[in-house]
Parts: structure tokens; C-alpha cells; sequence
């Protein structure tokens, strides 16, 4: 009503001030008029009949509130959410029904592949459930430190996944990725000997060009070096000659040996204990073993003079480095799939007899080498982080997830999930934790340590340290891994010579 008012009040005052002479804001006389009009129905004069004139009279003197109360009652207009519903509700449901159909066929676009996938490939692993315990607190000697990031790089961008050491004098041989075995002296990278032949720049390469893998020093200048695809050997460095002992493809008790890898040799250099992780699976499909946990590994026992081979342990889940004690009366065999330790008596009281050395291990064993302290230096392919996650620990007991993962995935791109963590311990003579070496990002020794071998660098008067083979996870072929240094640790407290 307000509204109204003003403009016929406007209306008013414009008309009277052009008739007065006084100026103003003109309206035009059918505006004006038009407004007289509009408050028709507000205004009656006395006896019902409608005067102009007496509207205007009326209507200067009116104020808005007896305007108000002379306005013509209008039926209000209640505005709801009813009054819309049929329309938002249209537009909602429709919106609704687009996405709903867009989601549908996105996952039926890439569930029915997926499920296509798990029923119609087959799985290269045939996996058993396997139970491990709470691993091991990283708590008091199992503390994380940074110790190996104090370790000093050598023949960096020279050597390709070394896998073992061996020395002699101040002389260090070592077997790489690409098939040979090295000798390194005075900054320099010599090869000695090859046991395969072709290319060696794929994983599906290596068995024609072999894989180094344990190396020791014999008695005689010599050196005993298992691959992983030819067999037993004897190599003499300084001639460059080389001697098979035993091809992998003789058959122990009737079974060959798929995946030779590791030894050690009696100080006598007549017996060689070695192991064969598996009969099944090759050293290329390391992962695959791991994951399926195959118990078809052995601890066998060659011997250099009458070259029998005895089958001293069997149904081992992927045994993988070993070593002989310092009185030689037992051997120790990492059984890495267990994340454990085995011990068997080769002489002594308990000859023939077995036991277990360690269990429940930080991490998952791959080399152990004696050291200078009467016990064992251990490397772990992959920690079992506590507190953490440990994904091998949760898998173990999911074969039918293993099945699936290994289905969908390659070997290469689930080691991608292995944190760049190392990791080495020492053990004392009976199994006991004594200290822990770590590099928590994986920053110096990248991925994981390989193998630890302490040795006497008398060239340069440092005492005793330890030669450290670092590796990425994957060091099995040229393609896939960058040239690995070599590197050399001195923790403080490990006595000199």
C-alpha cells in the first residue's frame, strides 16, 4: 500500500507544482491519471460514488496507516516448498537417475575385466598358509638408527647387483647381475671368468648368461663360486681358469637343482656346503618362490675329493645363505620364507642332527657371513617393521590374495610396495640380537644389503669393517637395476685384528 501512495502522492505533487508555476518532477497527465485510477478501488466518495477531486482531497490528509486499513483486503499468496516440489523433485530425480547410470556402467566397465581376469588367468603361485609371530619390537638393540648412511661408496657406477664377497689378500672378488665374475683391486674392475655365454640385459637372459652368486676363498688361491643356473665351480683368478664341479643339471636323489645359492667351505677346502632354494622355481623368479613358499629348498654337501653330494637337510622354504661355524662343527642355513635360521650338526656329538639357530627375525634373512666377534653378520632382504606394517607378514596368511595379486601384477611391480629400508643384524655364537644396523630411507645403501663380509683392509691401515653389498630389490638384471657400489662400514665397535 505504501507503494501506491508514494506514487499517487508523487503523481499529485507533480500536477500541482505545473499548475502552480512551481516546476517539479513532471509526470505526464495519463500517468497521473492512470494513478488517480488505481486508488479507484481504495477511495469512494460520500454515497458510494467515486469523485476525483475528493480522492485527491482525501489523499493528502491520508496517512499510510489509514491507508492500510482502507486497502481492499487481498488473499495472500502463501509461497511453499510444495508449491516447487514437483518441479525440483523432477529435476533432482532426473540429475539422480544420470548419475546413478554413469556409475553403473563405469563399474561394470571395470568389474566385469577384473572379474574376467581372477576367473579366466591362472596364477603362477600355488601358495600354503603360513604363520609367523608377532615380529620382534624395534625397540633397545633393535632401535633404528642411521648408521649405515655413514658408509663409504666404492667402485660406484662400476658393478652391476654384486651378490656375495670373497677376498683374498687385500684382493676382492665379487659376482654380478650380468653374469661374471670380478676381480676389484686398486680402484679397478677386472673380469675373471664367465660361466654363461650371450646377452645378459633381461631377467629372461640369465639363464644362458648365468648368475654369480656365493663366492668363498679356498685354501689353495683359488675360489668356489655357485650360479645360480650352471652350477659348482672353481675359478683360479690368476690364470683365469675355471673348473666345473657340479652342473646344476645332475639330478640329487632324483631332483634337480633349479636355483643354487650360496656356500661355504671348510678351511681344509674339501667339503662344500651349499644350498638349492628351490627345485621349482629359478633364481629369476625369486619373488615367485617367496610368495608361494615352496618347501622343496635343500641344504646339500659336496665333496672335493671323492665328488659325492649328500642331501644333508631338506623340505627347506627357500634356504638361502649359509656358513659354517668357527670350530666347523655345525653349518647355519638361512631359511629366509621362515624368517628363521636352521642349524645343522655336521660333526661333534649331534652330527647329523638339526635345530633351530634363531627365529622370528626382524626382517626376512637373505645372506649371514661369520664376524670378527665369534658370531654372525645377517642381512634382511625386507624388514618386518614393529611397530609398522609388514605386507609379507599380512599376505602369509592369504594365499588366495597372493593368488590374486600375482594374477593382476608382475614380480617387478609388487616389489615397488618393498620400502626402501636397510637392514643388518648381528648375532651372537648362540642366536642372541646384539646390535642393529639401519638405513631407514634406503639413502646410501639403497633398497636392502645384499651381503656383509668383514674384512681387513690392510692396504690403508683402517682395521677391521665391513664390506657391505648393497642391491635394489630387483638386481637381477641389467634393465631394471643402476650400476650398485660396493660399500665399506666401520661400526665403532667392532675389534680390530
Amino acid at each position: 500500500m505504501s507503494r501506491w501512495l508514494g506514487l499517487a502522492r508523487k503523481n499529485l505533487a507533480a500536477t500541482t507544482s505545473r499548475e502552480a508555476g512551481r516546476g517539479g518532477s513532471y509526470v505526464s497527465p495519463a500517468r497521473a491519471r492512470a494513478g488517480r485510477r488505481s486508488l479507484g478501488r481504495h477511495f469512494r466518495a460520500p454515497g458510494g460514488r467515486w469523485s476525483e477531486r475528493g480522492a485527491d482531497r482525501r489523499l493528502r490528509t491520508m496517512t499510510e496507516a489509514d491507508g492500510l486499513r482502507q486497502r481492499r483486503p487481498l488473499r495472500p499468496q502463501v509461497v511453499t516448498d510444495d508449491n516447487r516440489t514437483p518441479e525440483a523433485k523432477g529435476g533432482s530425480s532426473f540429475s539422480g537417475r544420470v548419475f546413478r547410470a554413469t556409475f553403473l556402467m563405469l563399474a561394470a566397465f571395470l568389474t566385469i575385466p577384473l572379474l574376467g581376469a581372477l576367473v579366466l588367468l591362472d596364477s603362477p603361485i600355488d601358495p600354503e598358509p603360513l604363520s609367523f609371530k608377532e615380529p620382534p619390537l624395534f625397540l633397545g638393540v633393535l632401535q633404528p638408527n642411521t648408521e649405515l648412511q655413514q658408509a663409504e661408496r666404492l667402485f660406484e657406477n662400476q658393478l652391476v647387483g654384486p651378490e656375495s664377497i670373497a677376498n683374498i689378500g687385500d684382493v676382492m672378488f665379487t659376482g654380478t647381475a650380468d653374469g661374471r665374475v670380478v676381480k676389484l683391486e686398486n680402484g679397478e674392475v677386472e673380469t675373471i671368468a664367465r660361466f654363461g655365454s650371450g646377452p645378459c640385459k633381461t631377467r629372461d637372459d640369465e639363464p644362458a648368461c648365468g648368475r654369480p652368486l656365493g663366492i668363498r676363498a679356498g685354501p689353495n688361491g683359488t675360489l668356489f663360486v655357485v650360479d645360480a643356473y650352471k652350477g659348482l665351480f672353481e675359478v683360479n683368478p690368476w690364470k683365469r681358469e675355471v673348473k666345473l664341479l657340479l652342473s646344476s643339471e645332475t639330478p640329487i636323489e632324483g631332483r634337480k637343482m633349479s636355483f643354487l645359492n650360496d656356500l661355504t667351505v671348510t678351511r681344509d677346502g674339501r667339503k662344500i656346503y651349499f644350498t638349492d632354494s628351490s627345485s621349482k622355481w629359478q633364481r629369476r623368479d625369486y619373488l615367485l618362490l617367496l610368495m608361494e613358499g615352496t618347501d622343496d629348498g635343500r641344504l646339500l654337501e659336496y665333496d672335493t675329493q671323492t665328488k659325492e653330494v649328500k642331501v644333508l637337510l631338506d623340505h627347506l622354504r627357500f634356504p638361502n645363505g649359509v656358513q659354517l661355524s668357527p670350530a666347523e662343527d655345525f653349518v647355519l642355513v638361512v631359511e629366509l620364507a621362515m624368517v628363521r635360521i636352521r642349524r645343522f650338526y655336521v660333526s661333534g656329538l649331534m652330527k647329523g642332527g638339526a635345530d633351530v639357530f634363531v627365529e622370528n627375525l626382524p626382517g626376512f634373512p637373505d645372506n649371514i657371513r661369520a664376524s670378527s666377534s665369534g658370531g654372525y653378520w645377517v642381512s634382511m632382504a625386507a624388514i618386518r617393521a614393529n611397530p609398522g606394517f609388514s605386507m609379507l607378514d599380512f599376505l602369509s596368511e592369504r594365499p588366495f590374495l597372493k593368488k590374486v595379486i600375482f594374477k593382476l601384477f608382475s614380480q617387478e611391480t609388487v616389489m615397488k610396495f618393498v620400502p626402501r629400508y636397510s637392514l643388518v643384524l648381528e648375532l651372537s655364537d648362540s642366536g642372541t640380537f646384539l646390535r642393529s644396523l639401519h638405513d631407514p630411507e634406503g639413502q646410501v645403501v639403497t633398497y636392502r644389503v645384499r651381503s656383509v663380509f668383514p674384512c681387513v683392509v690392510r692396504a690403508v691401515l683402517l682395521g677391521s669393517c665391513l664390506h657391505l653389498l648393497g642391491a635394489s630389490a630387483m638386481a637381477s638384471h641389467t634393465d631394471s637395476v643402476h650400476m650398485t657400489p660396493l660399500f665399506c662400514f666401520q661400526p665403532a665397535r667392532i675389534p680390530g685384528p
